[in-house]
This record gives C-alpha cells, sequence and structure tokens, in this order.
C-alpha cells in the first residue's frame, strides 16, 4: 500500500472541510476522487502534500507517517502535485519550467540525469520539445497543463496528485492529457486523480472514492460504481453507456 490515510479533520480556521476521511492507494493505482464543488477533494490533496495541516488523523506514505513533515520532504519523499489551474510560470520558458522540477533533487541530480528527466517528459509530450524556448503563458491551456504534469514529472514522482487536470480545456484535449495519464500508470507512477469529469475519470480510474461534504460516501471499483444508481444520477448522467468506449 502506496498511501493510507485515516480519519483525517482538516480546518479552514473553525470550518471543517474533512470529516474523518479514511483512503488508500495501493502501488501502480489510478484512483480517482470525485464529488462537487466544496466538497473537499482539493483540501485533501493539500493536506497530503502538507499544504495545510490536519488536526488529527494519519497519513502514511510507504509506511511512513508524513502528515507533520514540510511540503518539500513530502515531496522529495516522491509525492508530487497538479494544482488546479496548472500555475505555471507564465514569464519563464518551458524549458525552465520543466527544471524547475527538479528542485527538490538538485543536490543528488547530475546533468547528465537532469537530461534524461527531460528526455522523459518530451518523449511523453512531444509539443513540449517544439515549445521549450517559448514562455510559458504564451502556450494554450492544454499545452499549459502538459506542461505543469510534465513539470511534477521531472521530480520523478512515486505518487502523482492530480486537481483537475482536464478544467477548461475542450474535449479532445482532454482526451490526450487522459491518455498520457494512462501511460504514465504504464511507466509505474500511481496516480490520485480529482475530476469533475467522472466519466472521463472512471474511463482511466482503477477505483473510486465519491466525497460529499468532507466525507466519503461511497467507495469501490469502477466497475461496480458505475452500476451505482446514486452515482449515475449525480455523475453520469447519460455519459454511463460511453465510459468504456
Amino acid at each position: 500500500m502506496l498511501l493510507k490515510i485515516q480519519n483525517l479533520h482538516t480546518y479552514y480556521d473553525e470550518i471543517q472541510a474533512l470529516r474523518g476521511i479514511s483512503l488508500h492507494v495501493d502501488t501502480g493505482e489510478i484512483v480517482a476522487l470525485i464529488g462537487a464543488n466544496g466538497a473537499g477533494k482539493t483540501t485533501l490533496l493539500l493536506t497530503i502534500c502538507g499544504l495545510l495541516r490536519s488536526r488529527r488523523g494519519s497519513i502514511q506514505y510507504q509506511g511512513q507517517e508524513i502528515h507533520e513533515l514540510a511540503t518539500d520532504r513530502i515531496v522529495a519523499m516522491g509525492v508530487c502535485q497538479v494544482p488546479e489551474g496548472r500555475q505555471v510560470f507564465a514569464s519563464l520558458s518551458v524549458k525552465d519550467n520543466l527544471l524547475l522540477g527538479t528542485y527538490p533533487h538538485a543536490r543528488r541530480m547530475g546533468r547528465t540525469r537532469r537530461n534524461e528527466s527531460l528526455e522523459s517528459v518530451y518523449a511523453l509530450f512531444p509539443i513540449l520539445r517544439e515549445r521549450c524556448r517559448q514562455k510559458a503563458g504564451t502556450l494554450s491551456g492544454g499545452e499549459q497543463q502538459m506542461l505543469a504534469i510534465g513539470r511534477a514529472m521531472m521530480a520523478a514522482p512515486r505518487l502523482l496528485l492530480l486537481d483537475e487536470p482536464s478544467m477548461g480545456l475542450a474535449p479532445i484535449i482532454a482526451q490526450e492529457i487522459f491518455r498520457q495519464l494512462v501511460e504514465l500508470q504504464k511507466q509505474g507512477t500511481t496516480i490520485l486523480l480529482v475530476e469533475q469529469n467522472a466519466a472521463a475519470a472512471f474511463r482511466i480510474s482503477d477505483r473510486c472514492y465519491v466525497l460529499e461534504t468532507g466525507r466519503i460516501t461511497l467507495q469501490g471499483p469502477v466497475k461496480d460504481l458505475i452500476k451505482n444508481k446514486d452515482v449515475q444520477r449525480a455523475y453520469l448522467g447519460k455519459g454511463k453507456k460511453e465510459i468504456w468506449e
């Protein structure tokens, strides 16, 4: 088990956002996390990577408790987040944005290994090689999302936390992003995926957790959850039949 969370409670000042969350992610899985706006999905990712502190509960990564560690320590251990909205450095080139992803490993990553990481990202997203000298702020939304994922991959994560990767993207571009997430899984990256488009998330995920007002209300293999009438009504609508196409 790569990630294990037990009875997690997180607050914004006195407002409780997570209420006893328990979940796990096994090595090699893509696990989806779905729910309405305000359900606590982003809060959970921020708590895992140390940007928010839980008041109670346990977060274990590779068997080690991490909920009190600094974010840079957590990243160095192999947990990286691609935030909602991409948050690339607009004034820097594509290549420089990617190189910033190596910061957690800068002391022990030599030029050869850094170049190998760049080549790996360019192989995954060839458009980034073409745009390597271009300022990140001039990229399209889809290209910026590829850059944000590529930057995270430069840190060689074992666990990738993705927050709404398809938000604001044209359907054909979103499909390409999801195809590359499957490729990352094949290469050995484990993924915890927050995604509003439940049908798209279900196409590539092994298991899913449903969050409502800070609590997990449903969980299980995707093949089982798509048969649940509440999930169909709230998250899939008419898209159920197209999930596996």
